[in-house]
């Protein structure tokens, strides 16, 4: 059975940030691929500066195109909105029932995980990755033989960050993939 590691965001845009926990993940050896799950709406965000989920993806796409062990998934695109992880995960299981999922979350996520909805469900069929996030608190269940907890940077980078520089027409080179910052150039995007 194939492992997926499941890393779910708005990429709102995606950044360099997000590209080196994944790559993490992978060297880690924890899973056999890694799945970007471009989020419509996240539960706990509300976002007026939420770009449309379509080009979102494509950011995504863009930005992983050289990377084999990595994927997009649109499949909370055509889920009830706003997006709970807990039924992603059981629509993926059913689609895919040859493949592990697990949840690829920062450790500052685990000190409101009870907070989920169903989150014990969540423990109950799929593992945690969880790498390290500042000021990041003690979670408030017990995860200890549900959760790897992976060696990656810790880089104060923030897609706010990223659109409010796009906003003042600064320059976001080193902060997302060559290819999206010639997506958001081209497409005008947050502008």
């Amino acid at each position: 059975m194939r492992s997926v590691g499941l890393f779910f965001g708005s990429f709102n845009p995606i950044h360099i940030g997000h590209m080196i926990i994944a790559q993490a993940v992978i060297d880690a050896g924890s899973v056999d691929e890694l799945w970007f799950i471009v989020s419509p709406q996240n539960p706990f965000k509300k976002n007026s500066n939420l770009l449309h989920e379509f080009d979102r993806l494509e950011m995504v796409e863009a930005a992983i195109q050289d990377q084999p062990q990595m994927k997009t998934s649109d499949v909370e695109f055509n889920l009830p909105k706003p997006s709970y992880t807990v039924q992603t995960l059981a629509v993926l299981s059913e689609k895919h029932p040859d493949k592990s999922f697990k949840l690829i979350i920062g450790e500052d996520n685990l000190t409101h995980f009870h907070k989920w909805k169903n989150h014990e469900e969540i423990l109950k069929h799929h593992q945690l990755i969880v790498y390290p996030r500042p000021n990041a608190r003690a979670p408030k269940i017990d995860i200890e033989d549900k959760a790897d907890f992976i060696k990656a940077p810790m880089l104060h980078i923030s897609a706010t960050y990223i659109r409010e520089a796009i906003e003042k027409g600064h320059s976001i080179k080193y902060l997302v993939p060559p290819e999206v910052d010639y997506l958001i150039k081209s497409k005008k995007l947050y502008n």
